[in-house]
């Protein structure tokens, strides 16, 4: 039994430890790296918010999210950045890989999509290069995104794609290639 207790206390602070650099925006990640305008630092839980809204329990991380955190295309031109009813996606040149913590992200709009609303996805990319190649690979990007609000139990008929009025972004290349998921 004793062994159990210290294994479980180990497993703790290795688990503190391992998310310590995260939560404090050591190393460029988390909170106040560039983060978006913040809405008063309001958290919420992404297990709960999916279950509220839903979604199957093995869907949601046992980690918390911020409300308006994750970085808007760093150093590698990837990044998460959240608000109300919007989450927005930045993507590296040439890829259309989600940064790891995708589903949590999208917790806000897993609840508004469950209250009713829809899930509108807009794919943009930036000026450089080919633009036929670039359209394909934004919407390869939204199609991602798509896959997970899929795989977090949204039905294909509460999903949106569309595409943008403008589909380059303004301002830098980094944050011209991006996703952006809005509740409507």
């Amino acid at each position: 039994m004793a062994g159990i207790v210290n294994g479980l206390l180990l497993l703790l602070i290795l688990l503190i430890i391992g998310l310590w650099p995260i939560r404090t925006g050591f190393g460029g990640f988390g909170p106040g790296q560039g983060a978006a305008p913040s809405n008063g630092g309001a958290t919420s839980s992404a297990p709960a918010a999916a279950a509220s809204a839903g979604v199957p329990a093995q869907s949601a991380s046992l980690a918390p999210a911020t409300a308006d955190s994750v970085t808007p295309a760093g150093a590698s031109g990837t990044g998460i950045s959240t608000g109300p009813g919007v989450v927005t996606f930045y993507f590296a040149t040439g890829s259309a890989e989600l940064m790891p913590g995708a589903q949590l992200a999208l917790a806000d709009i897993v609840r508004g999509v469950a209250a009713g609303q829809r899930a509108i996805i807009s794919g943009y990319h930036d000026a450089t290069g080919d633009a036929a190649s670039n359209e394909a690979l934004a919407q390869q990007r939204a199609q991602a995104v798509q896959q997970v609000l899929e795989s977090l139990g949204i039905g294909a008929d509460k999903i949106e794609l569309r595409k943008p009025q403008v589909t380059t972004g303004d301002g830098s290349n980094d944050q011209a290639r991006r996703v952006e998921v809005t509740l409507q």
